[in-house]
């Protein structure tokens, strides 16, 4: 039975992405395991009226999208030709109502982010940091892998980012004229598409307007799409092997790393967020207004501070107003906070949206006067709609009285469009009326993951009176059931929506109740929620988290002496802390890309804004400064492409716990932690293949130590 809902899970078809126009047209990425099992390929389906039209086929996966109003789509993807060989740069493809794909341009490094907008297509691209046009960056790569040269000389912070490591090339924005019947232009066929038999509802090109650098245009669920296909390719072409439709200008850049991106509805302007670091502020982002057409240098409209921080979102239909994300960055003294503002970039002047709303909340133009935006709710999530200057919008779908989480919102034919999920409820696309709030199902190209057992909700109090809440997952029958209590990432986040890596399915399909405590930082909750623990990680979010396990294993379904503790990233800090201050209370413990010395983090880290908030946090709230204290066995999950929580403390932690725990050895005088180590993954297990054995090495784990059972590790571990 645990292994069957491994398997259903990790072999579900997913919705790894939407994308939509103004005029109607909704598209959808789906992943799904490749041929052979070991992967997962993701492809590209049209959402029509009640039918689902697939639009790509074929092994290679699908990287970004953008869709044009007359039924045109655009995509790339690293393609396989009539030779039977992958071609050697990224292409992008522009793919007729009726007919097959054709390649518009291919290049050494791919494509990042997509977005067409008025007679141009405007692409996020990698380029080789002495480059002034294509033909130089294609040689001048070349050039590069000809000498096999890997090296990279960097002048800025960071140097590396979550999985992957940053140069020799830059990001920059490029544009291309877009000929008048893009999909009938001149170019290669595509092997791998299919007809289209669906009609376009012509006009202008209309798309999601927000990119993040290296991603792909338009709206798209998390990074739970896992494998989902990359539009890079590696390595050089001597030049541009064939005729390229379009052809990109290089869009003059602002100084920094472009890491944040959106067009307005013209294509004549963009905002972006560049990321750079001068005298005592390190990798900050400033926001700048870009010329994409007359060519006028590049107008900065925020400029980053030790304590703000700014990012780009979108455009009003009119192109008169933007929105931006003024985010208050987390130091010493002041907690993380995020607000946006509707900036008019006539005067620069700008107001905040909703003053009085205490949510965190991502909003789009419905209109040029109205907003909508999701948002974290209790454990939930919500649709908020409402004016530019309303002090508060209101709730148009979500919230406590139901069990969803609303993402990647977006508007088409007037309607709203998003990804709706939950905790036992797989992601799935949803149209929400605006005037009703009606939340309606559109086809689904996904696979509702069959889910077992029952989910409640359950409640405490916290040391300074706080209302606390969490979910609780249980299997079917009166139990007791053993429990496994899950700590979320973040820090600032919350159970509330689905998620294919932590999933508790196959823990309850093996016997398990599984504990979702959101506590201090966790959003959805107010301000007030995130300030309680942001400056002591190891404080109030530690005995919330206590004080919901306490109320769980006062339940009569649940075992309250066979427990067990778990998390990734902060959970897994907070993994490592329970751990120290716990005992024996649980009977083993799970810490996934965790941070175990807080002080060397900082320095190790991705991610600037660490080390400097916790320079005073780290003397009390260091997890191996209790090392001495740690009695459970405790299995240690680490990738080695982590940058954002580098290997090196999945390395101290597993040397620590030899040397310095006080867990008592198994009857052969050994260790009984153990170490699963992935050489090839990121702060996400993503591979197929690995993803399966860490969800069974996992409930291994569990099994040895909170039931007493044996357990015989997979062949494929070795």
């Amino acid at each position: 039975m645990t292994l069957e809902s491994i398997e259903a899970l990790l072999d579900a078809t997913r919705l790894a992405g939407l994308e939509t126009t103004e005029g109607g047209r909704i598209l959808a990425k789906v992943a799904a395991p490749d041929a052979k099992g070991t992967a997962y390929r993701s492809s590209l389906v049209e959402l029509l009226d009640g039918a689902i039209l697939p639009l790509t086929r074929g092994e290679a996966s699908i990287g970004a999208v953008v869709a044009a109003e007359d039924g045109t789509t655009c995509f790339t993807s690293q393609r396989v030709g009539e030779d039977g060989e992958e071609a050697e740069d990224a292409q992008l493809w522009a793919l007729p109502v009726r007919g097959e794909a054709r390649e518009l341009a291919s290049r050494p490094g791919g494509f990042g982010g997509l977005h067409l907008a008025g007679s141009h297509l405007v692409a996020e691209l990698e380029v080789h940091s002495q480059a002034a046009d294509e033909t130089e960056h294609a040689r001048l790569m070349k050039e590069r892998t000809t000498a096999k040269v890997t090296a990279a000389l960097h002048s800025s912070f960071p140097t590396r980012y979550w999985d992957h490591d940053l140069g020799p090339t830059r990001p920059v924005l490029a544009i291309a004229a877009v000929p008048e019947d893009l999909s009938s232009a001149e170019a290669t066929p595509a092997p791998g598409t299919r007809a289209t038999d669906g009609t376009g509802a012509g006009g202008s090109a209309g798309v999601s307007a927000r990119v993040s650098a290296g991603g792909s245009a338009g709206t798209s669920t998390s990074s739970d799409a896992e494998g989902s296909g990359s539009s890079g390719g590696s390595g050089g072409s001597e030049d541009a092997a064939h005729e390229q439709v379009l052809h990109f200008r290089y869009v003059t850049m602002p100084a920094g790393r472009l890491v944040e991106w959106s067009v307005d509805r013209t294509g004549s302007r963009a905002l972006v967020a560049m990321q750079d670091s001068r005298g005592d502020l390190l990798a900050t982002a400033d926001l700048y207004l870009l010329d994409l057409i007359g060519g006028q240098p590049p107008r900065l409209l925020r400029e980053a501070t030790a304590e703000v921080e700014f990012e780009p979102g979108e455009f009003s239909p009119d192109s008169m107003r933007v929105l931006i994300g003024r985010g208050r960055t987390w130091t010493q003294h002041a907690s993380l906070s995020s607000t946006v503002e509707v900036l008019d970039l006539a005067t620069g002047d700008s107001v905040q949206v909703w003053p009085e709303l205490d949510q965190w909340v991502e909003p789009i133009w419905l209109d040029d006067g109205t907003l909508v935006a999701t948002s974290d709710d209790q454990g939930r999530g919500s649709v908020w709609i409402g004016g530019i200057d309303d002090p508060v919008p209101r709730r148009l779908a979500g919230g406590p009285e139901q069990d969803l989480a609303f993402s990647s919102a977006s508007t088409a034919g007037g309607a709203v469009i998003a990804v709706a999920s939950g905790i036992a409820v797989a992601p799935h696309p949803v149209r929400i009326d605006p005037a009703t709030g009606a939340v309606e199902e559109l086809p689904n190209p996904a696979d509702a993951v069959e889910q077992v057992g029952s989910l409640t909700e359950i409640t405490a109090t916290a040391e300074d009176g706080t209302d606390l809440r969490a979910w609780l997952r249980a299997p079917e029958g009166d139990g007791p059931h053993p429990l496994v209590v899950f700590a979320h990432g973040g820090p600032w986040g919350s159970w509330n929506a689905w998620t294919y890596r932590w999933n508790p399915n196959p823990f309850v399909a093996a016997g398990y109740a599984v504990l979702l405590p959101d506590p201090a930082i966790s959003t959805g909750y107010g301000q007030a929620m995130i300030d309680r623990g942001q400056h002591e990680l190891g404080g109030a979010p530690f005995t919330d988290i206590m004080a919901l396990t306490d109320r769980a294993v006062s339940r009569d379904d649940v075992d309250a002496e066979r427990t067990a503790f778990a998390g990734g990233s902060y959970g897994g800090y907070m993994a490592n802390w329970v751990a120290g201050h716990t005992g024996d209370r649980f009977r083993c413990i799970v810490t996934h890309a965790s941070l175990w010395d807080t002080a060397t983090m900082g320095h190790t880290t991705d991610n600037a804004g660490w080390e400097r908030p916790m320079r005073e946090q780290n003397a009390r709230y260091n997890p191996k400064d209790s090392v001495g204290d740690i009695v459970a066995p405790m299995l240690v999950i680490h990738g080695d492409r982590d940058y954002r929580v580098p290997i090196a403390q999945g390395h101290a932690l597993w040397y620590d716990l030899h040397e310095f725990s006080s867990t008592p050895r198994d009857a052969d005088g050994r260790t009984q932690h153990r170490y699963l180590y992935f050489p090839d993954e990121g702060h996400w297990i993503q591979g197929r293949g690995n993803a399966q054995v860490w969800y069974e090495t996992f409930l291994g784990f569990l099994d040895t130590h909170v039931r007493g059972e044996d357990w015989e590790r997979p062949a494929t571990l070795g």
